[in-house]
Order: C-alpha cells, then structure tokens, then sequence
C-alpha cells in the first residue's frame, strides 16, 4: 500500500512538471498551442506507460485520472493552461484522456493483459500526432468526413506507426508469432485509423483506443492472439 502511494505521488508529480514544461514552452518561448498540445498528448500517453508496473490497484489510477479531469475541467472553465487549450478548433480530447487510460486499465486489470493497456493507448499517443504532423507536413489527398478534413498522407502516417507500435509490442513484447502478429497489427490498425478519420472534435481520443481493445479482445477469442479471454 505505501509503495503504491509513493509511486501514485511520483507519477503525480511528472503529470504536473509536464504540464508545468509545457506552460513554459507556451509563455516563454513563444510555441503554439497546438506543438505544445501534441507535446504534453505524447508525454502523457508515456507516462501512463508506468501505470501497470507502478500502480498495483485501480483505485489509484481512478485517483490520478479522476484528479487531473477535475484540473483539465477547472483549466477550461476559467480559461487555464493555454497550452493545451488555446487552440482554435473545438475539442473534448483532454477530457476524454484520462477517462480513456482508466477504462483501458480497468479491462486490462480484469483479464491480465498487458495488450489490452498498452497497444490502445500507445496507439492514441503516438499514431494521432503522427497523422496530425504528416498531414500537415505533406496535405496529399485531403478528403472530407462528416465535414472535417483529412489527408491520405495523413491516415497514411497513421497506419504505418500502428502497424509498427502493434507488431512491437505483439511479437517482441507478447510472443505471439510474426504470421499471427502481422495480421493482428494490420486489423488493429485498420480499425483505429478508420476511427481516427472518422471522428472529430477530441472524440478519437475515445474512439481510437475503444476501437483498438474490443479488436484485440475479438481477435483473441478465435486464437490469433495467444490470450484467452
């Protein structure tokens, strides 16, 4: 109990510094919200990495998620933390995070599966920066959904960090055959992307990842993971 106390005011600690180094970046050094936006999304994801080696129950990852919902809801009320939301478009994305990091963990806790924790949240926190930087850097094929734009170039990033992030951790991190982990990351990934293309306004941020885990749990059911469910 007193080491996952310990580790829950650790982990803590480096959510606030990053926010804290991204206000710098923000204030100081003049970066746009939206670089700064991605920055604390990507280190976010990261840290949560730390959530099933450190935190040994789910009440203390309900405790860190639930305390920095209240702090996200209180930053946008009264117009805090610019760097992450003083961007343009409308967006529910960091208050969907954290709701998102505590529902993949509780399914994680419930069936044992590092898998069901890590794929859908690395895929959230490296994949949809990926898509946004590549879209931005090459807009080849821009396309419309639902009256939001797109870019092949784009999904295309998408796709190819995801199948990466899934056959890494699939193959080299579970053990499951390269045949088998091929497949898996290709039926994943075609899932998030189109979750990812497909919703707009934050909301991939819990469309991303749900898509993700109910994959694997499906795709686990007839073998192609070694993991029952």
């Amino acid at each position: 109990m007193t080491e996952n106390i310990l580790h829950t005011a650790y982990l803590a600690a480096a959510f606030l510094a990053l926010f804290a180094s991204a206000e710098i970046m923000f204030h100081k050094f003049n970066v746009k919200a939206e670089v700064t936006r991605k920055y604390v999304h990507l280190c976010t994801g990261l840290l949560t990495m730390l959530f099933p080696p450190l935190l040994g129950n789910h009440w203390f990852v309900l405790l860190l998620c639930g305390s920095f919902l209240v702090i996200l809801l209180v930053s946008l009320k009264f117009k805090l933390l610019p760097s992450i939301n003083a961007v343009e478009r409308q967006t529910r994305g960091s208050i969907l995070f954290p709701v998102i990091v505590y529902g993949c963990f509780l399914i994680y806790t419930f069936y044992g599966q590092f898998t069901f924790y890590y794929i859908p949240i690395l895929i959230l926190a490296i994949c949809d920066p990926v898509a946004a930087l590549v879209g931005k850097r090459w807009p080849t094929g821009e396309y419309t959904t639902f009256g939001h734009k797109k870019t092949l170039s784009g999904s295309a990033g998408f796709f190819i960090s995801a199948v990466l992030t899934c056959l890494f951790l699939i193959v080299l991190v579970d053990g499951v055959s390269w045949g088998n982990g091929l497949i898996v990351a290709l039926i994943v990934s075609g899932g998030t992307v189109v979750a990812e293309a497909l919703t707009h306004k934050g909301y991939d941020n819990l469309t991303i990842p749900a898509s993700a885990v109910l994959t694997l749990m499906a795709l686990s059911r007839i073998n192609l993971l070694d993991v029952g469910i």
